[in-house]
């Protein structure tokens, strides 16, 4: 099975285009099973945040899997084909775990350096698991990128600064020390920005959602008052610092109900959903500051030297991590040799039993022991040679060469690789090659 990822992100599209295929939970999870069940498809996971959608899948055939993933994104979406395709962007095996790792590190975010990419892959992974959509090849592939995205931050100082989308827009709104604030929405971007102002000294922090429940979960967890959404126009009126992001579907905030709540004086507007909570005609109300996620991008969260930094541990991180897939799929080769070779020996000492019935025990145990040592003999030096060729780039090349020329049957290699799998754990590599016969 070989990587593949369909994408598309801030560097690829406006978010005027991001917002017509931003996924809520419950979307990402419909797009994940639906593209799981496709026939091009073994495993499926997507990473959804407020910058990026992002399709990562396991496939036999690229243009086969390519098609049917962005088939299907285009239908949960509900955006056109032809309006998506040239925004997206595909990466195949190397070049979509590279792309993963850049993800992992903060080098693909908005925000360069960002750490709340972390989570939302931890995310990923859980909620593919939870719906069985992961299997064995995603989950190595996002555990990695986890370890290599907490590699980058322990080595380097990209995060230092410990920048977030939240953190840059505030700052971009004039900052939010002595600030009264009103958040709108109560997920985990809004419960970042009332750890960041609460930490940071607002004066006060209101917190307004759809579900009241969960408003008062976040307060009571972090601080603040919580109020229903109902409240947002008055509480509006004492607020001069506003930060929006529901995850609706169409505009929360109008450009009357900052109108009237304004009515001249300063109200900074963060606008960190998507689809964008504020109407953009909001950004005409005198006295209001409007910015939306169009105006973070690109902002830097560490140095020059961090982000080299940075970019050398992914190039060293996806060599490690090819070295050892090419390791892995030598290793079936090499069991299934081994247990050819062991096929043959007992066949030859079933034969021998037969022709020589009146042998004694001491001679039959010394002939079995001179087989097998002949037999590793012979195969000692190709087995030890393509184990350290497996992780080179040709390593595969070496394995399919061990095969022609021992004559083993494919279907026995096959099999050892299934016998790792979790649903197979009772049966060892060598009994699911003596179940093929081990040769053709």
């Amino acid at each position: 099975m070989s990587y593949l990822v369909v994408g598309i992100s801030h560097r690829s599209a406006a978010i005027d285009v991001l917002e017509r295929v931003a996924l809520d939970a419950d979307a990402a999870t419909k797009l994940a099973l639906a593209v799981r069940n496709s026939p091009a498809v073994a495993e499926s996971a997507v990473v959804a945040t407020c910058n990026r959608t992002e399709v990562y899948v396991t496939v036999d055939r690229f243009h086969a899997g390519m098609d049917e993933v962005t088939a299907i994104l285009s239908d949960v979406t509900g955006v056109p084909l032809l309006d998506l395709a040239e925004h997206l962007y595909v990466h195949f095996e190397e070049g979509a775990v590279a792309h993963l790792f850049q993800v992992a590190v903060g080098l693909d975010s908005m925000i360069v350096g960002e750490s709340q990419i972390l989570g939302q892959l931890k995310e990923t992974l859980r909620a593919g698991q939870d719906n069985e959509t992961v299997g064995t090849d995603l989950n190595a592939l996002l555990q990695h990128a986890l370890r290599v995205g907490k590699r980058a931050r322990t080595e380097t100082g990209i995060d230092s600064a410990g920048r977030s989308v939240v953190s840059a827009g505030l700052d971009a709104v004039g900052g939010f020390a002595g600030r009264r604030a009103l958040i709108v929405g109560a997920g985990s971007m809004a419960s970042l920005a009332a750890q960041t102002l609460m930490n940071g000294g607002a004066q006060s922090v209101t917190v307004a959602n759809r579900n009241y429940d969960r408003a008062v979960a976040l307060t009571d967890r972090i601080g603040g008052t919580a109020i229903p959404l109902a409240d947002v126009p008055e509480a509006l009126k004492s607020a001069d610092l506003l930060v929006s992001c529901t995850g609706a579907r169409g505009v929360v905030i109008t450009e009357q109900m900052l109108r009237d709540a304004a009515d001249g004086r300063p109200v900074g507007v963060l606008d960190v959903a998507l689809p964008r909570d504020v109407a953009a005609e909001a950004a005409r109300v005198p006295g209001v500051t409007l910015i939306t996620l169009a105006d973070l991008a690109g902002t830097a969260g560490g140095t020059e030297a961090d982000i080299d930094e940075v970019r050398r541990i992914v190039g060293e991180e996806t060599g490690a991590f090819e070295a050892t897939r090419r390791a892995a799929s030598v290793a079936p080769t090499v069991v299934a040799l081994r247990a050819m070779a062991n096929s043959l020996v007992d066949a030859e000492l079933a034969r021998l039993e037969r022709r020589l019935p009146d042998l004694g025990e001491h001679e039959r145990h010394e002939v079995e022991r001179t087989i097998h040592r002949v037999v590793d003999k012979v195969l000692h030096n190709p087995t030890v040679r393509v184990k350290e060729l497996g992780g080179d780039p040709g390593g595969p090349t070496y394995a399919d060469a061990l095969r022609q020329l021992f004559a083993l049957d494919q279907s026995a290699v096959d099999a050892v690789t299934a016998a790792k799998e979790p649903d197979q754990t009772s049966k060892t590599p060598a009994d699911a090659v003596r179940q093929t016969g081990g040769r053709s």
